[in-house]
């Protein structure tokens, strides 16, 4: 945590994320276009939105997977992409940045396990590399990772003998094996079939109640209602309207939140 870029910026320490002005082109194709949002310690921020809206290329710009044009990106009171030198930012070098990146936990759409590696594999493989870990304590770990997302008895399987949900449990579990501060959810639940989306749910309902920072791009609008802490609708690469899920969801503000929500629910 770094209190001098709390204070600088005017961030509260219970802040975990705070993007302000988030900007991201590809060409003349602007996809952020002022991106504010604030993102408390142990809260769970479910971000909703129309495809093209913005949401995953947000979400990736927080742990600098795409580098943001303009604005201002901290986690947990620092820059992951940057160092502040004299009132100017530098980009850290690729050893750096992932060492950064290594405390926020990223989970996507289509699991991205290693194909050549066991489950147990997957799960101790960035711990040793990147946190320089002790094998023994790394794999002791993931073992409980494992054990906690109800899938011990696969340690020694590979991601191609597993079905799309458990498939995506042990992405979260390797996830969860670097001990991040916070976790990234891409669409979790979009490519699996629909019998297999509540045991992934019910894994991320047990983050939630355990005080994980969570921000989550879904569909699961019911899930949003009932785990999230804040709701957030995104459309045309702006934040459209942010609240209570409950509140949100029953009495949207913005006609275009209504027409949404009106189209999903």
């Amino acid at each position: 945590m770094n209190l001098r870029h709390f204070e600088r910026y005017g961030v509260s320490p219970s802040t975990m994320i705070h993007a302000e002005g988030i900007k991201k082109s590809y060409g003349q194709n602007d996809v952020l276009k002022g991106v504010n949002l604030s993102v408390a310690a142990g809260s769970v921020t479910c971000i909703i939105g129309p495809s093209g809206s913005g949401k995953s290329t947000f979400l990736r710009c927080i742990n600098h997977l795409e580098k943001i044009n303009d604005g201002l990106m901290l986690v947990d009171g620092d820059f992951v992409g940057y160092r502040l030198q004299n009132d100017k930012l530098y980009e850290l070098s690729d050893a750096q940045i992932c060492e950064r990146r290594a405390d926020i936990g990223m989970v996507f759409q289509h699991f991205n396990l290693f194909p050549h590696m066991t489950v147990l594999e997957n799960l101790t493989e960035a711990p040793l590399q990147v946190r320089k870990g002790n094998k023994q304590h790394a794999r002791k770990h993931a073992m409980e990772l494992l054990a906690r997302v109800g899938l011990d008895h696969k340690a020694s399987a590979y991601p191609r003998h597993l079905s799309g949900g458990q498939q995506q449990r042990v992405a979260i579990a390797r996830a969860l094996a670097m001990r991040p501060k916070v976790m990234l959810f891409d669409e979790p639940t979009s490519a699996l079939d629909p019998e297999l989306v509540g045991e992934v749910l019910s894994v991320m309902k047990d983050l939630a109640r355990d005080g994980m920072t969570m921000v989550i791009v879904t569909h699961e609008i019911g899930f949003a209602r009932e785990v999230a802490d804040q709701l957030v609708f995104m459309d045309g690469g702006v934040v459209v309207e942010t609240g209570d899920p409950r509140e949100m969801i029953a009495n949207p503000k913005s006609a275009r939140t209504r027409e949404f929500l009106g189209r999903v629910l």
